[in-house]
């Protein structure tokens, strides 16, 4: 065999374990390598030779900070909530029609007015730059390049005003509710002013979590921690750029207290458009149109929240039912394949989230990374498409997909 062929069957190989619930048991593929074929442990060197999103996994894993890698990977618990966020999209199998012009497939996607290359977006996660020293800005870049939307955390590295600006466009925006409305008034202001057409509520992470895989994998010394954070592994608050200027002495960060009363609150003090995160049952779903809500993100916090959920998937059919196509409803959790998007968007879902793919692909190389990472699940979402005989986002429903008998 020769050696870029042995090459391509090691990568085969490692792919293939990437899938593999018995590989994950054991810590992935990097630990599963190292015990069981260290002759296979190879990674990508440059953004280019990744086939897939999984590839990016273990190359970022190599040059991420150990103590930031295993808060970015890890769940809750025994980490079942991420498991099944995977798995659920391989219980949905694909209804392809035939003899259909495939030439002329059209991912764009209107999303209030504004036109994406995709309905593919990047997730809101916290301090990007713990990830790479391109941080927020990469990623804005990137999706710049990719004409793909961007949400953007509360937790954010860098201010919203120069990822905005890196971004060509105003990014969406994810809100984290302080415990104290006047913090949450001048961070909301901030945004409007800075142009973003969209805040989402997050209430999928109000009481904290007990991440044990988290305390299980950090690093034992603690001291390189604070390189990086004033005290502990938390970042602290001069690391979260959007509360520069604002007095929180005393404040919570997040507000265990939420309810719909502070919703309304919310509801009435913004005029962008307002989406709650977290939302996975019907029943909530219904309570957002009450409310006044313009959209929700079904969402599980990716795993890291609450344990033993359904996956994201297997919730979207009810929410989606639920509101009856009077407000859209985005997803993420899970999606690492064109065909993971094609399967939540002929579910209903508008739009579809990549989390931890983005912050592997910014991990490994930056920006470059994140571009790669778009560029891959764009392509197999056209594949699929295409294969499928649906030319444009609006064709895809119900119909091309298959499902178990998840309650709907």
């Amino acid at each position: 065999m020769t050696a870029p062929s042995l090459h391509h069957h090691r990568r085969a190989f490692l792919r293939f374990l990437a899938g593999s619930p018995y590989v994950a048991a054991l810590g992935g593929i990097r630990a599963f390598a190292q015990k069981q074929a260290p002759e296979v442990a190879e990674v990508i060197s440059d953004p280019k030779e990744a086939l897939s999103v999984m590839d990016f996994e273990e190359a970022a894993h190599r040059r991420v900070m150990p103590g930031h890698w295993a808060y970015m990977a890890s769940g809750v618990d025994d980490d079942l909530t991420i498991r099944a966020n995977r798995e659920g999209y391989r219980h949905v199998q694909l209804r392809p029609r035939r003899l259909r012009d495939a030439t002329k497939v059209d991912m764009r996607t209107d999303l209030f007015g504004t036109v994406y290359n995709s309905p593919i977006f990047t997730c809101p996660t916290g301090a990007e730059k713990s990830m790479h020293a391109d941080g927020e800005l990469g990623v804005a870049r990137a999706t710049k390049a990719r004409g793909t939307m961007q949400f953007l955390s509360t937790a954010t590295s860098t201010g919203v005003e120069e990822v905005n600006d890196a971004h060509g466009r105003p990014v969406w925006y994810q809100l984290y509710a302080p415990t104290k409305w006047e913090v949450c008034e001048k961070i909301v202001r901030r945004v409007e002013a800075a142009g973003c057409p969209v805040i989402a509520l997050t209430v999928d992470n109000t009481t904290g979590r007990n991440s044990e895989t988290f305390l299980r994998m950090r690093p034992k010394d603690l001291k390189q921690c604070g390189t990086c954070h004033d005290g502990g592994t938390a970042p602290s608050i001069r690391e979260r750029k959007m509360y520069d200027g604002i007095d929180v002495t005393g404040v919570g960060l997040q507000n265990p207290a939420m309810t719909w009363e502070f919703v309304d609150r919310l509801r009435r003090a913004t005029n962008v458009k307002l989406f709650i995160k977290g939302i996975d049952t019907g029943e909530d779903a219904r309570l957002c149109l009450e409310h006044g809500i313009d959209g929700i993100l079904v969402s599980n916090h990716g795993g890291r929240s609450t344990e033993t959920l359904r996956a994201t998937i297997e919730a979207l059919p009810e929410v989606v039912n639920a509101v009856g196509n009077r407000i859209p409803v985005f997803v993420d959790g899970g999606v690492r394949r064109g065909t993971d998007v094609f399967k939540a968007l002929a579910l209903g879902a508008k739009a579809v989230g990549i989390g931890r793919p983005m912050l592997w692909g910014l991990g490994a190389f930056g920006q470059a990374g994140v571009d790669r990472v778009l560029e891959i699940l764009q392509a197999e979402l056209k594949l699929v498409m295409g294969n499928c005989g649906t030319q444009n986002v609006a064709a895809i429903d119900r119909s091309y997909v298959a499902t178990p008998d998840w309650r709907i």
